[in-house]
């Protein structure tokens, strides 16, 4: 099986024109990751970095920060220019999707000739506002460290000017933000995969050495909750592998709904039926309802936890301390969030009308379902209850990491690669950059990274 592998990534470099795209992104994901290591201008986070590695083995990672620096690459921490990293591109990018799917404004734009590249100018404003609003709260966060990092007593900033501090600061991150903005579309263009995808992920994958060397200790020395020894490491092993294994099955899984095409004729030309079928992918909405529910609970927790604290509200205090210590009241609304944004993506993302409309008009049909409104009925049924195991495994996956860190004490550095977001969107995107190498493969009539020749995902 091994020697299948290697022989597949051999085959990719015989390609030419594949083979220059693959060398291309690894040069420009270690651009990237430059970026990310490149100390702001006036700040010394070495000793927060020191902080952060002492107190791994007690935190669970129920803040923002820990997760942001997660998406960064560690940037957050150190302080870096990337520290915003690229996420708030995405966030613009899925922000202008979703209004185009509600605004018919935009939604005939996207249509139009040349209007795709206007919703690209739309989405690059949008990004350098999210910038501007992340960088402030970054700056702030930097200026008053023992806030947002508790335990943390010391001082990051070097320079004497606060306010060319604040100015400077937010410049810097806006910029190597943008700067990863730019070098992700090159990856699109010029290399293989998705490049904001590959970035993130390549990030991520960043913090799998200090993953696995906690994971090392923590085996040594008993684990962080006592009594777990190596036969455990053998349990979490089989637990990785189901984890990827149902990843990768709900990922590519799909509900087939055979169509039926009828005779026709067009001019003196005349097409014969056919059968085909009109793939529904099962988790549809893909990791995005886990990022929206993440990020409208970690608010709140900060929230009332401030607010409790200012004005001496134990209820709020209270509140805030259930929310960020990730016990049964967050389980419960995190997962009626994943499933309400689970329904509601594929509500503002999947269209069956316009699908009926299409089939209708092309000719084609369900076999046993009339054209037009019936199609569509079936079709929202249809959808409806695949989300809904969509969502299930959305909730599942999401909820691993948690479970880990609160009920078995462990470091939220490992734990993060058992399940949650870094895993759902590391195994999409190695997915995704997968298929498009297989295709070139194809081209060449070589051997794919399976035994047919072809990612396959079924349901």
């Amino acid at each position: 099986m091994l020697g299948k592998l290697f022989q597949t990534f051999a085959n990719c470099f015989k390609i030419p024109e594949l083979r220059s795209r693959i060398l291309f992104t690894a040069l420009v994901l270690g651009v990237c990751r430059l970026v990310t290591m490149t100390p702001v201008p006036g700040l010394d986070g070495s000793a927060l970095v020191a902080f952060m590695q002492k107190s791994s083995a007690s935190r669970s990672g129920g803040n923002i920060a820990d997760v942001y620096s997660m998406f960064s690459g560690g940037a957050l921490h150190s302080c870096s220019v990337g520290a915003l990293g690229i996420m708030p591109y995405i966030s613009a990018t899925i922000i202008i999707q979703m209004l185009s799917a509600l605004i018919p404004g935009l939604s005939k734009l996207a249509r139009e000739e040349g209007g795709r590249a206007k919703i690209i100018a739309y989405s690059r404003y949008l990004t350098v506002l999210i910038c501007l609003g992340y960088g402030i709260v970054t700056a702030l966060t930097w200026e008053n460290p023992e806030q947002a990092f508790r335990g943390f007593s010391g001082r990051l900033i070097t320079m004497e000017n606060i306010w060319w501090y604040r100015v400077q600061t937010v410049v810097v991150l806006v910029t190597g933000t943008m700067v990863l903005m730019w070098l992700g579309e090159q990856i699109t263009e010029r290399g293989v995969g998705n490049g904001s995808s590959l970035i993130i992920t390549v990030n991520i994958l960043s913090r799998l050495p200090m993953a696995a060397a906690e994971l090392v200790r923590m085996f040594k020395t008993g684990g962080n909750g006592g009594g777990m020894g190596w036969p455990y490491a053998f349990l979490l092993i089989g637990l990785l592998g189901g984890v990827i294994a149902a990843i990768i099955l709900i990922t590519q899984g799909q509900r087939k709904i055979p169509v039926q095409h009828a005779q026709r004729a067009v001019g003196r030309k005349v097409f014969a039926g056919g059968t085909s079928f009109m793939p529904l992918r099962v988790n549809y909405a893909g990791v995005m309802p886990v990022i929206f529910a993440q990020s409208f609970l970690m608010i709140p927790s900060s929230l009332f936890s401030r607010l409790g604290t200012i004005y001496n509200i134990s209820f709020l205090q209270t509140l805030g301390i259930i929310l960020s210590d990730r016990g049964w009241l967050y389980l419960i609304l995190f997962t009626l969030m994943v499933l309400f944004f689970t329904y509601f993506w594929v509500a503002t993302q999947f269209n069956e009308l316009q699908v009926a409309d299409d089939l209708k008009k092309s000719g084609g049909y369900i076999p046993g379902v009339r054209p037009g409104p019936a199609t569509s009925d079936f079709l929202h049924r249809t959808m409806g209850r695949i989300t809904l195991a969509g969502g299930v495994f959305l909730v599942l996956i999401a909820v691993v990491p948690t479970l880990m860190a609160k009920y078995l004490g462990i470091n939220y550095e490992v734990s993060q690669f058992f399940g949650g977001t870094s895993m759902l969107i590391t195994v999409g995107v190695l997915l995704d950059t997968m298929r498009q190498m297989e295709s070139y493969l194809l081209m060449r009539r070589l051997d794919g990274f399976l035994a047919k020749g072809k990612v396959k995902g079924r349901f």
